[in-house]
Parts: structure tokens; C-alpha cells; sequence
């Protein structure tokens, strides 16, 4: 679904991050991108957004090269990106909003997107029903987070990316929340990728796992993951087995 060949990119007046990288993603995988800070976890994602584009290579998703961001994939940021002075409904039918306002691709005539799932559907299923007239300012973390998910998925999306999206909440709720978007990968049939420096949450989160060391990127280290389906999984020996792993992986890549 997801394919990147022999790409590069750097920033103006900086090093490259990617030099000739190759990565592929299938339709319907759930991947974790782990690495340190500031070492281009963000940066790919941009890129598989279509808010940045390679200087070389080529990156397609289904087949169709990626020049602008695309209607179906949704990105969720690590600040939620919610619009402060507007209740929880009005943030989670922003996309619906703007998408009928410019259009399914922002280039071509609006149309009205009906989505099969309501903004109230999703309020329910995320538990915000009760919160729908409050603002994000009268919210928890987890709370607002769930907001930004409402807002995404409303949208219908077959990619979801994520930008460390638990990093500012405290252990219980970001369990309960990577719980949470397992549940609703499996439930959308998504093809999910999420950033994240940390390797707990990668071993949870990602059937299989990238590692990025500090940049350039040239070649994929790929850590596959398969027990990680197991309802059990975060109290087992294979979690704690991994763990250590990764740890390792990582101390000797850096």
C-alpha cells in the first residue's frame, strides 16, 4: 500500500535525514516508528502526509505517487491540534467542514461527504458523548486526544498516522488510550503508523517495529512483532523479551 523507493530528503541548509531509503508498508499493517529525538521519526511521517515531499526517489501509496496530501489519510499530531474557542462536536466535524468547503482534495469542486459513521457515532464510541457542548480547555488529556481521534476517523480514513500521541498523558490513561486505538485499527481494517521514541509503547502498539538511529537513513532495521495480538501480551515474557531487544537494537545502532 505504502511504498518508498530509494527517497531522500533534508532539510535547506541541513544534512539529509533519508538517503536513498526503501521502506513498504501493507494494506492493513500496524507499524510502530521507533528512535531517539530528533532523529526523522516526524519528519517520515510528513512525508507519507504529503506536507513534505522527497527530493529524490519516489513515494506511492497504492500505486499512485504522492504529490499532495491525500483525502484518506488521516494524521493525528502530538498537541491534538485542536481549535481552543470551539466546543468538542464543532473539533470533531472540523474535517467534514472543510472537506465540504473545498473538496474531497482541496483542487476539485466541494461535494457533501456523508460519512457512514456520525460526528455523534463517534462521540459515543470514544466516550465523549457527555462532553460534545465542552471545550478543550475544560478537558483532560485523554479527553481531548479522544477528540482528535473523533475527528480523524469521521473522516473515513485507510491510513492513520501518529505524531507521539501519548506522550503528555500519565500511564493509565495512555494504556487505556494505545488499548484504544488497537481496538479501533482492528475495527476500521486501518493501516496504522505511529511515532514514538518510547520502546514500551512500540512493543504494544506496532506488529512490526521500525527503527530509525540518528540520521541518514539508508537502510530499514525491521523488528517484526507478531505477538503483540495477544490479550495478554504487555504481562508476558515475549513483552519483557522484546523489550530488551529493542533496547539493544537501539544502543547499538545509535
Amino acid at each position: 500500500m505504502i511504498d518508498l523507493e530509494n527517497i531522500s530528503f533534508g532539510y535547506p541548509n541541513s544534512l539529509l535525514i533519508f538517503k536513498n531509503f526503501s521502506w513498504h508498508v501493507k494494506k492493513g499493517e500496524a507499524w510502530a516508528v521507533l528512535g531517539p529525538s530528533g532523529c526523522g521519526k516526524s519528519t517520515l511521517l510528513y512525508l507519507l502526509a504529503g506536507l513534505r515531499f522527497p527530493t529524490s526517489g519516489n513515494l506511492s501509496i497504492n500505486k499512485t505517487s504522492l504529490t499532495r496530501p491525500r483525502p484518506h489519510t488521516g494524521l493525528i499530531l502530538q498537541d491534538y491540534g485542536l481549535l481552543p474557542w470551539v466546543s468538542v462536536y464543532q473539533n470533531a466535524e472540523l474535517g467534514i467542514r472543510i472537506r465540504n468547503f473545498y473538496g474531497p482534495d482541496g483542487k476539485h469542486a466541494p461535494e457533501i461527504f456523508k460519512p457512514k459513521k456520525s460526528v455523534e457515532d463517534w462521540l459515543i464510541r470514544l466516550g465523549l458523548s457527555g462532553l460534545s457542548q465542552k471545550y478543550p480547555g475544560q478537558l483532560s488529556g485523554g479527553q481531548r486526544q479522544r477528540t482528535a481521534i473523533a475527528r480523524t476517523l469521521v473522516l473515513e480514513p485507510d491510513i492513520l498516522l501518529m505524531d507521539e500521541p501519548f506522550s503528555s498523558l500519565d500511564a493509565p490513561t495512555r494504556e487505556d488510550l494505545q488499548k484504544l486505538t488497537l481496538e479501533l485499527w482492528a475495527e476500521q481494517e486501518l493501516t496504522m503508523l505511529i511515532v514514538t521514541h518510547t520502546i514500551e509503547e512500540a512493543a504494544i502498539l506496532g506488529r512490526k517495529i521500525l527503527l530509525l538511529r540518528q540520521p541518514p537513513h539508508s537502510e530499514t532495521v525491521i523488528i517484526e512483532n507478531p505477538s503483540s495480538s495477544r490479550d495478554d501480551f504487555r504481562h508476558s515474557i515475549d513483552y519483557f523479551q522484546l523489550i530488551r531487544e529493542l533496547r539493544q537494537k537501539m544502543e547499538m545502532l545509535n
